[in-house]
């Protein structure tokens, strides 16, 4: 089993606070959203950044690692905080919003695949965090596929 080391142990409070983020985004576009398909959609993604959270506290917990979660990210406050403004202004709210959720599934794939990189990872470890990052890489062709249809 390998051990995690600090840089390991930084990336994966970093994936627990951008899960954090991610789920209060999705929470927030399902209610600034008519569109019940999206909406539901939405509140699903929610619910597995939830789910993601628990999983990377209890791999964080299992290692015997520090979890550094409070309230998300400034960065994702911000986020959060664009989205509000871009869905108010927006003509298109509903590619806007899908917009940002294609944005930030492929940044959060882009956080997957550079832990995914360090090969002292418990296999448990690792089997959460490819099974995570495939969830986002469905959600985000998922968001395209609706994008298309809408």
């Amino acid at each position: 089993m390998g051990i995690l080391n600090e840089s390991t142990e930084n990336k994966m409070n970093d994936l627990l606070e951008k899960a954090y983020d991610a789920e209060k985004g999705f929470r927030k576009a399902a209610e600034n959203i008519d569109n019940a398909r999206l909406k539901n959609f939405f509140k699903h993604k929610a619910q597995e950044r939830q789910e993601f959270r628990t999983e990377l506290r209890n791999e964080l917990r299992s290692n015997g690692l520090d979890i550094n979660e409070d309230d998300g990210s400034i960065a994702g406050s911000a986020h959060r905080a664009w989205m509000d403004t871009k869905a108010f202004f927006s003509f298109d709210n509903e590619e806007s919003m899908l917009e940002e959720v294609r944005n930030g599934e492929k940044a959060a794939l882009n956080d997957y695949d550079d832990i995914l990189e360090n090969e002292t990872l418990p296999p448990t470890t690792e089997s959460v965090l490819r099974k995570q990052r495939s969830v986002i890489e469905n959600s985000y062709r998922k968001a395209d596929y609706l994008e298309d249809v809408k």
